[in-house]
């Protein structure tokens, strides 16, 4: 979707076509409290830059979300401060009362403590690769584009994630 430098009330429809998925994706980062204010800091970054945007280079949403990885970035401590809690926590505890779910949440508190605390102790560029695959759901070269390297090293640092979190986790976790 281009961005109009003439026409700036055209910006609307990139912010009405990306911000759901944007949001999505930093409060899955940083939690829900910070991600309205970073979705919101990202589109308005955005606008004020979108005559730097080329087009040529492809689509909006993956500088929407090199915007949207560089603003979580600068909160990483806010990050890594959520992932330990999150550790530390686990989900919220279902208060059905059911058996079996009680089983299952408590399994899955285990899965997600685990997991958290994997992300967190990831290098900040391995985690962004890693988030940006999993809830942006770009493409290599997309999350390339987003955060200003080569494709390659999209690869190369999924990989080394995946390597350290399947040995972490056990060889079929991942």
């Amino acid at each position: 979707m281009p961005i109009s430098q003439g026409n700036p009330d055209a910006f609307g429809a990139v912010f009405d076509a990306h911000f759901p998925e944007i949001l999505r994706y930093i409060g899955r980062r940083v939690g829900a409290d910070a991600a309205e204010d970073l979705a919101a800091e990202t589109f308005l970054i955005a606008f004020k830059r979108r005559a730097v945007f080329d087009a040529s280079l492809g689509e909006v949403r993956p500088w929407l979300y090199g915007i949207a990885t560089n603003l979580v970035r600068r909160h990483r401590r806010t990050e890594l401060r959520y992932y330990r809690a999150l550790m530390r926590a686990g989900p919220p505890l279902d208060d059905g009362g059911h058996d079996e779910r009680v089983v299952d949440r408590l399994g899955a508190e285990v899965a997600v403590g685990e997991v958290a605390r994997l992300l967190a102790g990831l290098p900040a560029g391995e985690r962004d690769v890693v988030l940006l695959v999993a809830y942006g759901r770009l493409s290599y070269g997309e999350v390339a584009r987003a955060l200003g390297v080569a494709e390659g090293t999209v690869a190369s640092r999924l990989s080394r994630a995946r390597t350290k979190m399947r040995e972490a986790l056990g060889a079929d976790a991942i």
